[in-house]
């Protein structure tokens, strides 16, 4: 279990926050004082071929700052989560307009909802941007995040970019 301590919530910090079976679950931006404990968010080790750590996700962050949309996702205190979002609506590439780029859910915290919760945030934010559609990209195989995605209403684009086949919802 990963504990963000009182604080690490910048004041005036816009969140969004939902109710999943009496939980109180937020995005928050990351910073300074929980920036550590999110490079230590790891998924089961059957998943870590198909998903990037949250460490190689800042350093995409970094370098597609324009863009990309990183957040932690917080159970009251508690440390469950990482989604990163790209919204790049002139992208040459369609898949990278707007969509998920990095879903960490923390090994001893999944099938608890706070997947399923990312994906709507991610959602949310294209609709706020006025866009209509979001993508996500995976590998399949034994452990893919495919059945997740799936099952969250994405189907197959039938194009696959680096060997990762590409899914689209429509909002």
């Amino acid at each position: 279990m990963l504990h963000v301590w009182p604080g690490s919530a910048q004041a005036g910090e816009r969140k969004r926050v939902a109710s999943i079976r009496g939980m109180s679950v937020r995005l928050v931006e990351l910073t300074a004082d929980n920036v550590d404990a999110a490079c230590l968010i790891e998924v089961k080790p059957e998943q870590q071929k198909f998903v990037g750590t949250v460490a190689n996700s800042l350093a995409q962050a970094y370098v597609h700052s324009g863009t990309a949309w990183p957040r932690l996702i917080l159970d009251d205190d508690r440390l469950v989560g990482f989604v990163m979002g790209n919204f790049d609506p002139e992208s040459e590439i369609d898949a990278f307009r707007a969509g998920i780029w990095r879903l960490n859910i923390a090994a001893d915290e999944q099938g608890r909802g706070y997947g399923r919760f990312a994906v709507d945030a991610i959602a949310e934010e294209a609709r706020r941007r006025g866009l209509k559609r979001i993508t996500v990209l995976w590998v399949r195989g034994e452990g893919s995040p495919e059945g997740f995605y799936l099952r969250m209403g994405f189907t197959p684009t039938g194009e696959v970019i680096g060997g990762e086949t590409v899914g689209e919802l429509f909002l």
